[in-house]
């Protein structure tokens, strides 16, 4: 449940300010349990049947060809933009502790760090299922717990920065506007579970008697638990360390101790490993299926090694294109993140179980799908605007 998505929130909290900042946290937090409860509950509600994918769940509330429609494409947005993104911050990553360990070392480019770390994907993308992947999952729980719990203390050890401050960094209304509206896509960004969650509910085994939701919910429980003493620290120490003048990435901003920023940098790296793995298998199991069913192509080695491979190369490719981190959380936080994890589950509720109108569900499904979809409208034209601004000075391939 940690993302990556972690490292930006202090950079996020100085473009909405305290207020808005803290609000804007504490909601995501609770609509995003509230919407991932419902996922839960939802998975089994057919008395013999499991939805073991995302798109069944909406086929079954919008229609066969309605529910794949709405669902499947926002589902892959996701997940190959979560890709690209663990792509960029694993070679940010990896680029920080070499400059870190050696300082005195030549330079190396960002896009030879985004290769080196594209290329452990190679390996790794041919594990055959979600539990094949459980070690380099619990790896990177632990990498995740760890890294945040290194940002927020070492930027205590750090100490407020000198003539520190805490207002809008940009001159303008408009860029102020603009910088708020992106902010929203990187907290977005962070609470990403929800596209996996059913997938994820498929491994657990369930009978009648002991359904797969209850040792599902308590799983999320624990894990939200988990998220917010990540989340929170990181997100209010880091900004009342740094101000608005904190890097896009935590782990940037802070300088000493060295080794200790260097270890948390390669926990970040082995961190995106194991969550760009849990990302990439539905987008292998829907080509793969898609190969097979449409394109008639024969299940086999040499097909899972040719399109695994060009997925990874194709994410390697584009985030060696579009490096910019807080650009790309901003708007893919907005576009696809926002419908998937704030209102696409409520949509579903209201559909499927059809709650008494002005009832308390009614209500609090309604809030959660008006918040979602300004979310999804507003934040990505703040992160849009952030990549073309920072592509005007950027060469490409440089």
């Amino acid at each position: 449940m940690v993302g990556a998505g972690v490292l930006s929130l202090p950079y996020a909290m100085s473009e909405l300010g305290w207020g808005p900042g803290v609000t804007v946290l504490i909601l995501s937090w609770i609509i995003t349990l509230y919407t991932l409860w419902q996922m839960v509950e939802m998975h089994e509600m057919v008395p013999g049947r499991r939805f073991d994918r995302y798109h069944e769940l909406g086929q079954y509330a919008f229609g066969e060809k309605l529910g794949l429609y709405i669902v499947v494409p926002q589902q892959l947005v996701v997940e190959i933009g979560v890709n690209i993104v663990y792509m960029i911050t694993g070679g940010k990553s990896l680029q920080k502790f070499h400059n870190t360990v050696c300082s005195s070392c030549k330079n190396i480019k960002l896009t030879f760090f985004i290769m080196i770390y594209a290329s452990v994907h190679f390996v790794l993308s041919h594990l055959p299922s979600f539990n094949s992947i459980t070690l380099v999952s619990l790896a990177a729980a632990i990498m995740s717990f760890s890294y945040s719990t290194i940002a927020w203390t070492a930027s205590i050890h750090n100490g407020v920065i000198e003539d520190v401050q805490y207002g809008y960094k940009s001159k303008s209304k408009a860029g102020t506007t603009f910088n708020f509206l992106s902010a929203l896509g990187n907290v977005a960004f962070a609470y990403a579970g929800h596209n996996v969650v059913m997938e994820i509910q498929a491994t657990i085994p369930s009978t009648p008697e002991k359904p797969s939701k209850g040792p599902m919910w308590k799983g999320v429980l624990v894990a939200y638990i988990v998220v917010a003493f990540c989340y929170f620290p990181v997100a209010l120490v880091g900004y009342w360390i740094f101000g608005n003048g904190v890097e896009d990435d935590i782990l940037v901003s802070l300088q000493k101790p060295k080794w200790l920023i260097a270890m948390a940098n390669m926990f970040v790296v082995i961190h995106v490993i194991g969550s760009y793995q849990v990302y990439a298998m539905p987008v292998f199991d829907m080509i793969e299926n898609l190969m097979v069913m449409k394109f008639n192509f024969q299940p086999s080695t040499m097909l899972r090694f040719v399109v695994r491979n060009a997925y990874v190369a194709f994410t390697m490719f584009v985030a060696i294109t579009i490096p910019f981190f807080d650009g790309l959380l901003a708007f893919f936080g907005g576009f696809a993140f926002a419908p998937t994890t704030y209102f696409l589950p409520c949509i579903m509720w209201l559909a499927i179980y059809k709650p008494k109108r002005f009832s308390l569900s009614w209500f609090t499904n309604w809030i959660c799908i008006v918040v979602g979809v300004l979310l999804m409208i507003l934040s990505p034209i703040g992160g849009l605007r952030s990549i073309i601004i920072k592509a005007k000075t950027y060469k490409f391939y440089s």
